[in-house]
């Protein structure tokens, strides 16, 4: 079923023809303008999803790669239920909430903790983290809980947390490894995005539940990563780096959604703080740099890649990571409102005019700073990227409920011990066989080697 507001944004843009040439007219003074286009761009995003339809795995995108070859990778499909949560809070459509809800349950695994089985040869702390901080999202904005014999959003967002504040270990004096498993290939490297989703659930969770124990693991990771040099004094936020070299070779790639993860954790520690200066000093300092880097001309750009679209499927999606976190970061840090406004304004106009391609004329591309050029490209990532900068635009307009606590409003059932049954040590389990190990190594593999080929020439 088409959802209510995309009913009206159909009937302006097919006129006599099922093929629509036009960008969208988007008027980011009217709700009803926003709405209709994020739904529409919602829609189209949605006809990827076949795990509602007879054959289909419930929760996930179809992937990964190569199966098809434009297939998505597990963590991605967590990353668009946490959009679409926020889709449903910022223009309050209910279209996609029970497809949501019920992915998102069928893909917490067998111990609640958002590990299931069918991925462990594929599991990132990244890939865990990202549907850990989608639960953290249900849980602020008090999405539909779920029945009673399933796990509150609270309690998975805190079974993430509690499986992986043990995981840090004394290679390069501590941290995060990319991988969960040390059968992986990329076990061995310690990267941003996975420190970075564990600091911003720390924070977020210390800020929800008023547990200090979570804002001090918080803490910890923020230090480790700037004394290992992944942020640096500019905050500049680089990739990751290697055990091997004590974490000395880092690779100063730069992806938009680790200044995001980053900024937003830093936010709901200012406010967690009660407006430290110390945070907030750390909150202007990612929030400049993300200017400086990723809004050249006001409108987000994915450096690593845009310019001559060599993104990979996963970081077509970056920026709509990137532009929700920073919306979120003005209900949390509110001094940021007026810096971040504008600039997630500009980015929604261009976005809007980069939804011109696709058999339907209306697929949304990456390059939002070529207005209405479009880039050729199209998937679940830009789509996802184009209705984030868009929809967070109704925030001037009309109340959008900041992030909730258990003390302000928040409902979700929480579970402090959640997690408890996860394995304690993965590093213990018995190792994979060759079989097993060549699948997870070809996975792990195809991203590894394409970071070393795109992205090596940006190492200093």
């Amino acid at each position: 079923m088409i959802p209510t507001f995309v009913s009206h944004a159909a009937a302006a843009l097919l006129v006599g023809s099922s093929v629509v040439t036009a960008s969208y007219t988007l008027d980011l003074t009217s709700s009803d303008s926003i709405k209709d286009t994020a739904a529409t761009i919602a829609y189209d995003m949605m006809t990827y999803y076949k795990g509602n339809t007879s054959g289909g795995i419930p929760g996930v995108l179809p992937g990964p790669p190569p199966n098809p070859t434009w297939g998505y990778y597990w963590w991605e499909s967590g990353a668009m239920w946490g959009t679409l949560i926020d889709y449903w809070h910022y223009t309050g459509d209910t279209s996609y909430n029970n497809v949501t809800a019920a992915g998102i349950q069928w893909q917490t695994g067998q111990n609640d903790d958002m590990m299931p089985s069918n991925w462990s040869q594929s599991m990132g702390n990244d890939d865990q983290g990202f549907w850990g901080m989608t639960a953290m999202t249900a849980a602020e904005t008090n999405f539909q809980n779920p029945t009673a014999d399933q796990p509150g959003w609270l309690a998975l967002a805190q079974a993430v947390f509690n499986t992986q504040a043990i995981r840090p270990d004394n290679t390069c004096n501590g941290g995060l490894r990319w991988q969960v498993y040390p059968y992986l290939t990329g076990y061995d490297y310690k990267n941003s995005i996975a420190n970075g989703c564990f600091f911003n659930l720390g924070a977020r969770l210390a800020r929800y539940t008023s547990n200090d124990t979570y804002a001090q693991h918080a803490e910890t990771i923020w230090d480790w990563v700037q004394s290992v040099g992944l942020m640096d004094a500019e905050y500049n936020i680089y990739d990751g780096a290697h055990i091997e070299t004590n974490c000395t070779d880092i690779n100063k790639v730069q992806f938009s959604y680790n200044m995001g993860v980053y900024l937003l954790g830093a936010a709901n520690m200012y406010n967690y703080t009660n407006g430290s200066a110390l945070w907030q000093s750390r909150v202007e300092g990612l929030l400049n740099q993300t200017f400086n880097v990723f809004f050249p001309d006001n409108i987000a750009y994915e450096v690593a890649c845009e310019q001559k679209l060599s993104c990979t499927t996963d970081m077509f999606s970056f920026k709509a990571y990137l532009t929700r976190w920073l919306a979120a970061t003005t209900q949390v840090a509110p001094f940021t409102h007026d810096l971040i406004m504008p600039k997630l304004a500009a980015s929604a106009q261009a976005a809007a005019l980069q939804c011109n391609g696709g058999d339907n004329g209306r697929m949304c591309g990456l390059s939002w700073s070529k207005g209405a050029v479009w880039d050729g490209t199209q998937g679940v990532g830009q789509q996802m990227a184009a209705m984030s900068t868009i929809f967070v635009n109704l925030l001037p307009l009309q109340p959008v409920a900041g992030p909730l606590t258990n003390s302000t409003g928040g409902t979700s059932i929480g579970n402090s011990n959640a997690g408890a049954q996860s394995v304690a040590n993965p590093a213990a389990l018995k190792p994979a066989t060759t079989g097993d190990r060549a699948g997870a190594g070809i996975i792990t593999t195809i991203i590894l080697v394409s970071a070393t080929g795109m992205f090596g020439w940006m190492s200093i």
